[in-house]
């Protein structure tokens, strides 16, 4: 999913798969699936928001000093 934002296609704003998705989707473990929403949260990629789902937020911005 990281490639799916970086090349857009989900825009800021979009509502990635969740979990449970992302097992029905590729046949993943559960445990697989939360460890791709938390490096997305680390990457700065997604934001989670409790009861309403995982959305693509604006990258970081990057220093070029």
């Amino acid at each position: 999913m990281k490639g799916q934002i970086e090349r857009g296609e989900f825009a800021v704003g979009d509502q990635v798969p969740s979990v449970l998705a992302l097992q029905e989707i590729y046949g993943i473990a559960t445990a697989t699936g939360q460890k791709v929403h938390r490096a997305l949260r680390q990457d700065g990629l997604i934001r989670t928001e409790p009861g309403m789902g995982s959305f693509v937020i604006e990258p970081p911005a990057t220093s070029d000093g």
